[in-house]
């Protein structure tokens, strides 16, 4: 082939690439590199496909051949970074991501993806400077801004003032400037006729939400209410195949920019629009900005707001928000469900609990199996405080590999906790063995300000207590929810003395704990928190007085 015929094919190979043909792509790609092996953006973009296809091992080995080839080449470096983070090769991803940076330091990029490497490791100041830097480098960037969103609700210095002044710089960049593309809505008026819910997110896979998003669409009444999915999904599973068969009209919407997208839902006819992402990866809040739907309404990704006028509701609960309480950073109208904020299904096949672990081990073990970036110094100091209270406890604790570890160990020992009561456990490399680590614990720890969800749900499965200190945010108040929906208020302290209190009173009463290990499983199932048609029927009823609502001030007006 000479050489004039690579240059051509490796352009049809990009076309191929940028318009989302992959295959052909890929066999371009392939014809240049046996020609000219040496082919380094060949090399590269080929393991860009490879990433894309979820094939992180190979992406990984082919991105590297292009560093070798050509060392000063950021976006490569920037690439292996992202392959390395889904790889779940954390430290490799940091150097990688700070290799692009100082190749490059004006790729936002660049700077995007080393501060989500640097949230997963824990270091959230970092983490905030990358994403600040990012978005200095192009204010039009609107995923660094919401990652920055997303990560201040981790971070303990930030309260509901700074999240509403923060949320609000988002709304005015982004959301604003598309508020010219909102038009009346002609749908039919009929406050009792059988309503159209679309549910927007790139997350209709084996994703932590569904485990609360499977059990509403399965239960919904599809006699009142006409389900629509609009789907992003990159790489479908068999929980895309399964919310399928939930959905009257399935809409792959991963191909379509916002603009076509809320063309498509504004043609769909549809009544009520529900965000299931907020401002996590890969959201569409640019597409209800440009208010698609007559009511829009947020829910699941994560309890807290968008920051986005447009959206009209929150659904939440009265554990997360109390009546009467206010928090400043919602612009949305804040409805509470009955019951719970979600509804959890397990999914997976669990393993059987087993005995507790203290019985066996002759001593309590603590544990949190949360994402890393939820554990910060103030929670690891309450956690120290709880060792001390229990004399000969263990703490594990799932940690990624890295530098990042060199701060817990002397953090521990400046609170007097000796090394080898502290297990840090790397993240696992199958959902099998994730789920054996909670075998191992006798009682799980709650971190705040943002407390678990889908872990504790787990933890609780596996018959093991959770431990919650409610704060002010209402990220700060999921941990209330879960244990009073299954009935165990009684596991969230008032302060961080009541939150050592209750580790030591729970310690020194194996047989309740032991009790409870048998009954949770059962406990859980029982109680609303796992009751899919009553949830759905209390979202269906908030649903329809949303409806309702947007009906009433038009009621007098043609149609």
């Amino acid at each position: 082939m000479p050489t004039v015929t690579i240059q051509q094919a490796f352009e049809l190979a990009l076309q191929h690439h940028r318009s989302g043909r992959l295959p052909e792509a890929e066999a371009l790609y392939r014809q240049v590199l046996a020609v000219e092996p040496r082919h380094a953006n060949a090399l590269h973009l080929l393991g860009v496909i490879a990433h894309q296809a979820g094939r992180n091992d190979v992406a990984v080995d082919l991105i590297r051949q292009a560093i070798a080839i050509h060392p000063n080449y950021p976006e490569a470096h920037l690439n292996l970074g992202v392959a390395l983070y889904e790889n779940r090769q954390l430290p490799e991803a940091i150097a990688a991501c700070r290799q692009a940076v100082a190749l490059n330091p004006n790729l936002p990029k660049a700077h995007n993806n080393l501060g989500n490497a640097c949230k997963e490791a824990g270091r959230l100041d970092e983490a905030i400077t990358c994403y600040r830097r990012a978005i200095a480098l192009d204010p039009s960037y609107t995923d660094a801004h919401s990652n920055l969103l997303y990560t201040l609700l981790f971070h303990p210095s930030y309260d509901s003032v700074a999240l509403a002044d923060e949320h609000r710089h988002w709304h005015r960049q982004f959301a604003e400037p598309l508020r010219k593309f909102q038009q009346p809505h002609a749908n039919d008026r009929d406050t009792e006729r059988r309503l159209r819910i679309g549910y927007v997110s790139p997350d209709f896979w084996h994703h932590v939400t569904c485990h609360f998003l499977t059990p509403l669409l399965e239960a919904h009444d599809h006699a009142r209410f006409e389900i629509f999915c609009y789907a992003s999904v990159r790489r479908p599973d068999a929980i895309t195949e399964r919310l399928k068969k939930s959905t009257d009209v399935w809409r792959d919407a991963l191909a379509l920019r916002d603009d076509a997208l809320a063309d498509q839902i504004r043609e769909d006819k549809i009544d009520i629009l529900v965000d299931l992402s907020q401002h996590m990866a890969q959201n569409r809040l640019l597409v209800f900005a440009r208010k698609p739907a007559p009511v829009q309404v947020a829910w699941l990704g994560y309890p807290g707001s968008t920051g986005l006028e447009a959206m009209d509701y929150r659904l939440t609960d009265a554990c997360m928000e109390p009546e009467g309480a206010a928090w400043s950073e919602s612009v949305e109208t804040a409805v509470r469900l009955p019951d719970s904020w979600f509804c959890f299904n397990p999914l997976d096949e669990f393993p059987v609990t087993g005995g507790l672990p203290a019985l066996r081990e002759g001593y309590v073990t603590f544990g949190s199996l949360n994402n890393f970036c939820k554990v910060n110094d103030a929670v690891l100091r309450l956690w120290s405080r709880v060792l001390l209270a229990v004399p000969g406890s263990r703490l594990l604790l799932q940690c990624p590999e890295g530098d990042h570890r060199d701060r817990l160990r002397p953090l521990f020992e400046s609170h007097g906790i000796a090394a080898d009561r502290v297990q840090l456990i790397a993240r696992t490399a199958t959902r099998a063995e994730f789920l054996d680590l909670f075998q191992r614990i006798d009682i799980a720890l709650d971190p705040f300000p943002y407390n678990g969800g889908t872990t504790t749900c787990e933890a609780l499965w596996m018959g093991i207590p959770v431990l919650t200190l409610p704060g002010s945010l209402i990220v700060s108040r999921i941990g209330l929810s879960i244990l009073s929906a299954v009935g165990l208020p009684e596991l969230a302290a008032d302060s961080e003395d009541g939150y050592v209190g209750l580790a030591a009173s729970l310690s020194g009463d194996l047989p309740r704990l032991a009790h409870l290990r048998s009954t949770l499983r059962e406990r859980m199932k029982a109680s609303p928190f796992m009751d899919a048609p009553r949830f759905a029927r209390n979202v269906e009823k908030a649903y329809r007085q949303m409806w309702r609502d947007w009906c009433a001030p038009h009621s007098a007006q043609p149609s």
